[in-house]
C-alpha cells in the first residue's frame, strides 16, 4: 500500500510552528515509506482567507525544504464538488435540513449550560414530516444515536467515543457553503489520505468524520493526533513566546535544517541523538514513536542548534542562504574578498546568520564611526606614530597573506620597543572601528592592502583632528 499524507493549513496567517510540524511529520512519515506528501490550502472561510497567507505558507513550505508531490489543491476550487456531496448525503437519508433560529439555539444552549449538560444541538428538526427549500436553513449531518466510534490513534492508542455523545453537525451553512467537518472528509477521501497526521486540537472532530465518511461508504484513514506545543511558560505557543511563524526565524538569522533538526525533536526522539541529517530523519522517524504529551519550546536549545549547524556546514551553503542578510544590510559580496573565506572565520564566532552579516560588514562597507570607548583607550596621540610606521612597512610588503602581516606588526613593535598591545590596539580600531573580528592579521590579509591603508590614514586624520 502507497502511503499518502497531507498537510491542510487554513490561509489565514502565516505558517505557524506548529502547523509547520505537522507538516514535517507528514512529509517524514511519506518519505519513510516511499509515498505521496499532498498540500491542500483549506482557504473555504473566503472573508479570512488571503493571498499573502497563501504565499507566506508556500514560502515557509520551501524555505524549510518540505516539497510536495501534489498540490497545492485550493478548497475553495471545489465548492461544486461538496455541493454534490451535500445532496448525495441529503438523497440518501445522512442529512436534513435545519430550520431553528439562531435566537432558538442561543436559548437552548444557555439552558444546558445552566442545567451543567454538554451543549449540543436537541435533534429538533431530524425528523419533521416537511423539509420546504424556501425558508432560511442549514444542512445536519444525521449522525448515528448507537453504537461506538473506535480511533486507533497512531499516537494515543485506542480512542472510543459514543456516538450518543456526538449531536447532528452542521454541514452546511444558511447560504449554502460547506463546512470545515465535510471539506475535509471529501477531500481526504477523494485525494487518496490514508494517513491522517494533525494536531491533538482536531481530536473532537474525528469520530464525526469518521461517522461522515462511513456514510459515504469511504475507507478510514488512520489517524494520528500530535500534541501542541507550549511557551517556556507552560502556555500554549503564541505570539507572547516570540517567533512562531516560521519565517521569523528565517528573519532571525536560522539555518532551515536548524530549525527541521529542532522541530522534530518536539515530541520525537531517538536514543539521545540530537543531531539527524535528512537521511537519518527518513530512516528512523516514525509517527508512533512520538509522544503523546505536549512538547515545550525551548529557543536556547534551538540557538544551540543553529550555531552547530552553522559551525559544520559548507561555507558555500551558508553563503546562499547568508546572501539575503547581507542584502538587508546593503552589502554586496562581490565588492570585496571572496564571500567563502569571510565565512570560514566566521563561522566560529557567529550563532545566527543575522549576527554573521554584521560580523562580514566590517569586509565590504565602510564604516562611518569608530567604538568610542575602545577609541578613548586606544586613538591616544602616540598611536599615530605606530600607524603610521604600520603603514609603511605594509606598503613595502613582497606579498599579502597574514604571516607576512604578523611580521611587519612584531619588526613595528621591536623598533619602537612597546609591548603588543600598544600596536595592535590601535591598528585594530583603525580597520575594524571596533567591531568583532578574528586574529587582527586574518582579519588584514582578507581585508587587502588597499583597505587597510586607507583605514589607517582615516585613523591618523582621527586622531590628529581630535588632539589638534
Amino acid at each position: 500500500m502507497t502511503v499518502r499524507t497531507r498537510f491542510a493549513p487554513s490561509p489565514t496567517g502565516y505558517l505557524h510552528i506548529g502547523g509547520a510540524r505537522t507538516a514535517l511529520f507528514s512529509w517524514l512519515y511519506a518519505r519513510k515509506h516511499g509515498g505521496q506528501f499532498v498540500l491542500r490550502i483549506e482557504d473555504t472561510d473566503l472573508e479570512r482567507s488571503t493571498t499573502e497567507s497563501v504565499d507566506a505558507i508556500l514560502e515557509g513550505m520551501t524555505w524549510l525544504g518540505l516539497e510536495y508531490d501534489e498540490g497545492p489543491f485550493f478548497q475553495s476550487e471545489r465548492f461544486d464538488r461538496y455541493k454534490e456531496v451535500i445532496q448525495q448525503l441529503m438523497d440518501e437519508g445522512h442529512a436534513y435540513r435545519c430550520y431553528c433560529s439562531r435566537e432558538r439555539l442561543d436559548a437552548l444552549r444557555e439552558e444546558q449550560m445552566t442545567n451543567k449538560q454538554k451543549p449540543r444541538y436537541d435533534g429538533c428538526c431530524r425528523n419533521l414530516g416537511e423539509y420546504p427549500e424556501d425558508k432560511p436553513h442549514v444542512i445536519r449531518f444525521r449522525n448515528p444515536q448507537e453504537g461506538v466510534v473506535v480511533i486507533d490513534d497512531m499516537v494515543r492508542g485506542k480512542i472510543a467515543v459514543q456516538n450518543a455523545e456526538l449531536d447532528d453537525l452542521i454541514i452546511a451553512r444558511t447560504d449554502g457553503t460547506p463546512t470545515y467537518n465535510l471539506t475535509v472528509v471529501v477531500d481526504d477521501h477523494e485525494m487518496g489520505i490514508d494517513h491522517v497526521i494533525r494536531g491533538d486540537d482536531h481530536i473532537n472532530n474525528t469520530p464525526r468524520q469518521i461517522n461522515i465518511l462511513k456514510a459515504l461508504g469511504a475507507d478510514i484513514p488512520k489517524y494520528a493526533h500530535v500534541p501542541m506545543i507550549l511557551g517556556d511558560d507552560g502556555k500554549r505557543l503564541s505570539k507572547r513566546h516570540g517567533a512562531v511563524g516560521v519565517m521569523q526565524y528565517r528573519e532571525e538569522g536560522y539555518l532551515p535544517e536548524a530549525v527541521i533538526n529542532y522541530l522534530v525533536r518536539l515530541g520525537w526522539s531517538h536514543g539521545d541523538q540530537e543531531i539527524f541529517s535528512p537521511e537519518e530523519l527518513i530512516q528512523l522517524f516514525d509517527v508512533e514513536d512520538v509522544n503523546s504529551s505536549a512538547s515545550t519550546f525551548n529557543t536556547s536549545k534551538l540557538l544551540w542548534l543553529n550555531q552547530h549547524y552553522i559551525k559544520e556546514s559548507d561555507p558555500a551553503h551558508i553563503a546562499h542562504h547568508l546572501s539575503y542578510h547581507l542584502s538587508k544590510l546593503e552589502i554586496d559580496p562581490t565588492n570585496g574578498p571572496n564571500l567563502l573565506d569571510v565565512i570560514k572565520v566566521n563561522q566560529e564566532r557567529s550563532k545566527t546568520l543575522v549576527e554573521m552579516a554584521h560580523n562580514c560588514a566590517i569586509y565590504y562597507k565602510e564604516f562611518s564611526e569608530y567604538n568610542a570607548k575602545a577609541a578613548k583607550k586606544a586613538f591616544k596621540p602616540e598611536a599615530v606614530e605606530v600607524l603610521e610606521k604600520m603603514s609603511e612597512k605594509l606598503m613595502r610588503l613582497p606579498g599579502w597573506h597574514r604571516e607576512l602581516i604578523h611580521a611587519a606588526m612584531e619588526q613595528t613593535v621591536e623598533e619602537l620597543g612597546v609591548g603588543f598591545g600598544k600596536v595592535g590596539m590601535p591598528l585594530r580600531l583603525a580597520v575594524t572601528g571596533g567591531a568583532p573580528a578574528p586574529d587582527l592579521d586574518l582579519t588584514m590579509s582578507l581585508m587587502g592592502l588597499e583597505t587597510c591603508l586607507r583605514r589607517i590614514e582615516k585613523a591618523i586624520d582621527f586622531i590628529n583632528e581630535k588632539n589638534a
